[in-house]
């Protein structure tokens, strides 16, 4: 067990979590299978200037496996309990891969907790993503798991990672992979990521998407990170985020994967800072929101529609 890692309830279940430094609020959000590990190389360059909180999401990492909803919003429901339980109203949301869903959600449920949002190789952009993910999704994949991620496979890449890391060679994205892989090597998480994995994709690619909402971050200042050479999401969705959200900023790291907080941290927590530098927190106005709402269900005025029943068009 991580001696860094500390333990809440939340409504019953264990809840693990990293938090440290002073400032304003950071929460940090990893990806499926993952755990608040993937941020082991940003969180020291941070805490000097802001208090981060990295979760291991529900069913992940050492946190609680519950049979229950693994969708996005119940993920969502349990960050801001934990916000709560914490005495922290507000944050900037981080989210990597499935944690950019979980911090769109986030924005969307709980907008007045939300000043920045911060999408890394984020899912729920678009419909592709990398076929082995879409494998998973299978009838019956779960039962198929325990011969490809076997407990003794698991065990000797540790020990083969713990010598590669006493010798100083960092593996970057390899070593984020492999601690996905070895999860799974355990009942309980193989249940847990089949329930969350089902949740946002099927056999077709991503089921869930936020850009028919994305027009509602308009007032949250946002940045999209992303690894030019990612394979498990397109940069290509990076692309279109950036022009759905009116004023967001892109930022696109050469030569890197789907990883950048591990492959570049560098370079993303240069990003980062001058992100959270020079923006300011957003302002939830409710009425804001109602009127970006009512201005895209509002339908055309009679003359575009008489235009188009002239020209044929629907």
């Amino acid at each position: 067990m991580d001696s860094l890692i500390k333990h809440i309830s939340i409504h019953g279940h264990d809840m693990a979590y990293r938090m440290e430094g002073n400032g304003p609020a950071l929460l940090l959000l990893h990806g499926i299978a993952g755990s608040s590990r993937t941020w082991r190389d940003v969180i020291p360059r941070l805490t000097d200037r802001f208090t981060v909180i990295a979760p291991d999401l529900m069913g992940h990492g050492e946190s609680g496996k519950p049979v229950g909803d693994y969708s996005l919003g119940a993920f969502a429901s349990s960050l801001r309990d934990l916000l709560e339980v914490l005495d922290i109203d507000r944050a900037s949301v981080i989210g990597q891969s499935f944690g950019g869903g979980v911090a769109m959600q986030f924005a969307y449920q709980f907008p007045e907790r939300c000043e920045r949002l911060v999408l890394v190789d984020s899912g729920g952009l678009g419909r592709e993503v990398n076929w082995m993910l879409r494998f998973m999704t299978l009838p019956g994949s779960e039962f198929v798991m325990p011969v490809i991620f076997p407990g003794f496979v698991r065990d000797w890449g540790d020990k083969l990672f713990r010598s590669f890391t006493r010798r100083g060679i960092g593996l970057g994205h390899i070593s984020e992979m492999w601690s996905a892989y070895a999860s799974l090597a355990e009942s309980d998480n193989r249940q847990a990521f089949a329930r969350t994995i089902r949740s946002v994709i099927d056999p077709g690619g991503q089921t869930v998407s936020a850009m028919d909402r994305l027009y509602l971050t308009a007032q949250v200042p946002t940045l999209i990170v992303w690894g030019d050479k990612d394979d498990i999401i397109p940069v290509s969705h990076a692309y279109a985020a950036h022009d759905a959200i009116a004023g967001s900023r892109l930022v696109v790291i050469e030569g890197v994967g789907h990883f950048p907080q591990i492959e570049a941290p560098g370079q993303f927590v240069d990003a980062l800072i001058d992100f959270l530098e020079t923006t300011e927190p957003a302002v939830h106005e409710p009425r804001d929101r109602k009127m970006l709402r009512k201005e895209r269900s509002t339908p055309p005025p009679l003359d575009e529609l008489s235009d188009q029943a002239a020209t044929g068009v629907a």
